[in-house]
This record gives C-alpha cells, sequence and structure tokens, in this order.
C-alpha cells in the first residue's frame, strides 16, 4: 500500500469525494481543499507528497496557484497533477506548458488517474 499525502484542490464535491474515495482505497492520505487559497495553506502546513490541482477554481485559478508553489523554494519540489475538464490539445498543452507534471482529467478514468498517479511516485503503474 502506498502512505503519501496527497492534496484534491477541488471544488466541485462530488468530484472530491470520488477522487477521495479512490486514491484512500490505494492507501493514499488525502486532505482537501475547495479553493486555491485554502490548497496554498494547506501545503504549507502539511507539505503534501502530490497535489492534485482543479485549474478552474472560484478565486485563483489552478494555474496561479501553481505558479506561487513554484515560486516558493519550500514547495517548488512538490508535484502538482493539473485534475481538469479542459481537456481540449489546446488546454492540454497550455496547462502543461505551465508547468504541472501531469495531467488528469476529468470525468475520472480510473485505470488512467491511478496510473498518472502512480507514476508521479515512482512506480508506473499503481
Amino acid at each position: 500500500m502506498a502512505n503519501e499525502l496527497i492534496l484534491v484542490v477541488e471544488d466541485n464535491e462530488k468530484n472530491r469525494k470520488l477522487a477521495r474515495d479512490v486514491l484512500q482505497v490505494k492507501g493514499y492520505r488525502v486532505v482537501e481543499a475547495d479553493s486555491a487559497e485554502t490548497a496554498l495553506a494547506l501545503v504549507a502546513e502539511q507539505r503534501p507528497d502530490l497535489v492534485l490541482m482543479d485549474i478552474h477554481l472560484p478565486g485563483m485559478s489552478g494555474l496561479e496557484a501553481l505558479a506561487r508553489l513554484r515560486a516558493a523554494p519550500d514547495t517548488r519540489a512538490i508535484p502538482v497533477v493539473a485534475f481538469t475538464a479542459s481537456v481540449m490539445p489546446q488546454d492540454r498543452k497550455e496547462i502543461m506548458s505551465a508547468g504541472f507534471d501531469g495531467f488528469v482529467s476529468k470525468p475520472i478514468n480510473l485505470k488512467e488517474f491511478l496510473a498518472t498517479i502512480g507514476t508521479v511516485f515512482g512506480r508506473g503503474k499503481p
């Protein structure tokens, strides 16, 4: 089993619950935020091993939150995976160009979701 701490940043409660439930079943510890501002505070407080970041959030966007994480020496190395419904090729290119470590589309494809998480943690597969 895993045991890494993953921060799920998602303003949609159903998407957040699905991600949390799937990750917990696989042995990950999960904390949740419904905004980028809350996520930044949790990253500073809990130092997660991975952040799953929605792009379209109320207030600050996931792109801006990523820029802030990358700008701070103590959080720049934390992997951040985009967790988004923006799946058009241009959207994906823009998101990955911003510096995300991976991309997970919504609605979640469980196999791809877990494979991406496993890859970030160097396991290749969940």
